[in-house]
């Protein structure tokens, strides 16, 4: 397919999934060989405090059932935990276990690692204006911007 039929979609997911391919890959290397893209979208919108399912559901573009089923995996893997939710008795809170938090440094160093690649392929002027462009892009597509 000549570049020029490639839609902007295809153009921003190709980057995308190299990215997440190489960083589930350095994942497994270290031991995390466990867990999945669909999971890892659960898990990339766990706030600091934890996150009430709803929102992880809501956020991840999946239904309750889904992020639910999700969750469970990660649970039982040791990625996360529930905890009660203390501004609300009757819900509970996703939070990052101990072994997931492992993970975050991992995952950050491969995609500045990657970052760094693209800037050089790019240059620094090109990096800069694909960021400011993705930014703009973010304002009407990302509804929790």
């Amino acid at each position: 397919m000549p570049d020029d039929d490639l839609n902007l979609g295809l153009l921003l997911f190709i980057p995308y999934r190299a990215l997440e391919t190489r960083v589930f890959e350095r994942l497994a290397e270290a031991g995390f060989d466990d867990i999945t893209p669909a999971q890892s979208r659960v898990f990339q919108r766990i706030s600091a405090t934890g996150t009430r399912l709803t929102e992880l559901a809501e956020q991840a573009q999946v239904t309750k059932q889904t992020a639910g089923f999700l969750v469970d995996q990660l649970e039982r893997a040791g990625y996360v935990r529930r905890v009660p939710d203390p501004t609300d008795a009757r819900a509970r809170l996703v939070q990052i276990a101990e072994r997931g938090a492992r993970t975050i440094p991992l995952a950050a160093a491969v995609v500045a690692e990657i970052e760094a690649e693209w800037t050089a392929h790019l240059g620094d002027t090109q990096a800069a204006q694909l960021r400011r462009a993705l930014l703009s892009l973010r304002e009407i597509t990302d509804p929790y911007a």
